[in-house]
């Protein structure tokens, strides 16, 4: 039996709203957010499309502008949509993390840092600076490179540091690519880095990249000597 579009959406809803996204389909997720952007059609084709056309969900979110804008039937405000969810989630992350200022583990840093770094697309390197207490003062970005590499001045991180006062860092990146291995040049700048820091009397607390779903702490895997 056909139940049409508007049966369709309704049954999209109501399996939200049971179990949020679990069992939905990568297309079905994009259908439930273009069912508010495309009134009284079958959006199921469109979110098809998307997915054939960019590979993945990440990819769609990911897709520039004027290449969704080229999907037959999305529209102007479908692509606006859809190109800004990654924008919201990043503001969703950040706003959440204002209310936790305290970093007392390595998951508590990874998850802050996921929330920072995940969704970006170049390697960024930043230090998270630190009071006496661990409560974070401030999250810096240092240095933003490019999709496999970046070139981090010893100095601006010094430099950063200072002007917080801060008694303790964590040092930080992330790995497009999703390998959160570190290379012979991040060891070689974390010895670097600490060093320096330890000369000032600032503890460098972990060097934390992110990569993917997952991670590497120099100090969990006791390479921060």
């Amino acid at each position: 039996m056909n139940i049409g579009p508007e049966g369709h959406r309704k049954r999209l809803r109501e399996r939200f709203q049971q179990s949020g996204f679990d069992g939905f389909h990568t297309h079905e997720i994009l259908e439930f957010l273009l069912c508010y952007a495309i009134p009284r059609k079958d959006v199921k084709p469109i979110a098809k499309s998307l997915i054939h056309e960019f590979g993945s969900l990440a990819a769609v979110f990911d897709a520039p502008l004027a290449e969704l804008r080229r999907i037959d039937g999305l529209g102007e405000y479908a692509s606006l949509l859809i190109h800004s969810i990654p924008g919201l989630l990043e503001s969703y992350q950040q706003d959440r993390w204002k209310k936790r200022s305290t970093l007392n583990s390595t998951g508590e840093a990874v998850a802050f840092l996921a929330a920072e770094l995940g969704a970006e697309r170049n390697e960024v390197f930043c230090i998270l600076a630190l009071n006496s207490s661990n409560s974070l003062i401030a999250n810096e970005r240092i240095q933003e490179g490019t999709v496999n590499r970046t070139a981090v001045f010893p100095r601006r991180v010094v430099e950063a540091t200072i002007k917080h006062r801060a008694s303790a860092v964590i040092l930080a990146h992330n790995h497009p690519g999703g390998d959160p291995q570190p290379s012979a040049a991040d060891r070689q700048l974390t010895r670097r880095l600490k060093k320096l820091l330890n000369d000032l009397d600032i503890v460098v607390h972990d060097h934390i990249i992110i990569g993917g779903h997952g991670y590497y702490s120099f100090s969990e895997n006791g390479a921060l000597e």
